[in-house]
């Protein structure tokens, strides 16, 4: 099975989101939530996530999470997770009320195409305060990938992980947690890195960019937007329209894509500290905005 063939399946089976020029989207990826042990890399950058999704939050965006979201290779257990987190999966519980929470699952949170595995970790959790279960994010459906259809250009906008294009972590992805929970997160703690891991390995993730931009190319310039690689990219509007939003898990800062006003923006969030020595966490405009129909050259119907 080719990564030609895993990408557009992916794309057929997508769920369509109907959106407009007042529609407002920030996608986030790769958080990696884990246990707040030495390997938990998002436990770096909670303060900064939890932050940037509050404001998100109360400016009326929905959030769409493009993959490994929960770290389920180093992890056996979400409630370890969850126990570690609480506090992001209660504001993720306020997107959920809002009918403004859209997931897709990754290489690390496979599993999440079972519907019945997201129910059991997702759907409740037990409040030891009041000693009774509650629900969290009951029903919370999970997708390979999504597209946006916006409602008068009918420009079409396809959201995924991007791991179809990865076929170590696609096809055998069981194999690579097996060896992630019995090698590699001990020697995460020694600082040794994954080798598997395109984030890690250059060359791999040249090879993954590359199909990616292939296959979009292939189906006549779709604007993508994938995770996976940890490496952001913006392309211009007269260059191959492969958007990467990056990862929450770079050191003392996270990435993301804003869709806003029908237009695209690249952004971080990070800690600065000012001039009477306040800790403040600010938002830094990368590359954008661009108007997405800037990007509009083929893919209409």
């Amino acid at each position: 099975m080719s990564s030609k063939y895993r990408l557009s399946r992916a794309y057929k089976n997508a769920k369509i989101l109907a959106f407009d020029n007042t529609s407002k989207f920030i996608l986030f990826s790769d958080c990696h939530r884990g246990d707040n042990s030495f390997a938990d890399d998002f436990a770096n950058n909670r303060n900064i996530y939890f932050h940037a999704l509050k404001f998100y939050l109360n400016e009326g965006f929905s959030y769409i999470e493009l993959g490994d979201g929960d770290e389920l290779w180093e992890n056996t257990s979400f409630e370890s997770v969850f126990n570690a987190h609480k506090n992001v999966y209660f504001l993720l519980q306020e997107f959920f009320k809002k009918d403004r929470l859209h997931m897709i699952w990754g290489n690390h949170d496979m599993v999440y195409k079972d519907s019945k595995l997201v129910a059991q970790n997702l759907d409740t959790y037990f409040d030891p305060v009041e000693g009774c279960t509650k629900a969290l994010l009951p029903n919370l459906p999970y997708h390979e990938a999504l597209i946006l259809k916006h409602k008068d250009t009918r420009q079409e906008l396809f959201l995924t992980h991007g791991h179809q294009a990865d076929w170590w972590n696609y096809t055998f992805w069981r194999w690579g947690r097996f060896l992630v929970r019995v090698l590699w997160k001990p020697l995460q703690v020694w600082g040794i890195a994954d080798p598997t891991s395109p984030a890690k390995n250059y060359k791999e993730l040249i090879k993954i960019e590359r199909r990616i931009k292939k296959w979009i190319v292939e189906n006549k310039y779709l604007l993508t937007i994938v995770g996976h690689t940890h490496r952001p990219r913006f392309p211009q509007p007269s260059e191959i329209p492969f958007f990467n939003d990056g990862s929450c898990v770079h050191p003392r800062s996270i990435t993301g894509i804003e869709i806003e006003h029908g237009a695209i923006s690249l952004i971080k969030w990070n800690i600065e500290t000012t001039d009477d020595g306040v800790l403040r966490v600010v938002r830094v405009l990368l590359e954008g905005p661009k108007k997405l129909s800037d990007y509009q050259k083929m893919n209409t119907v």
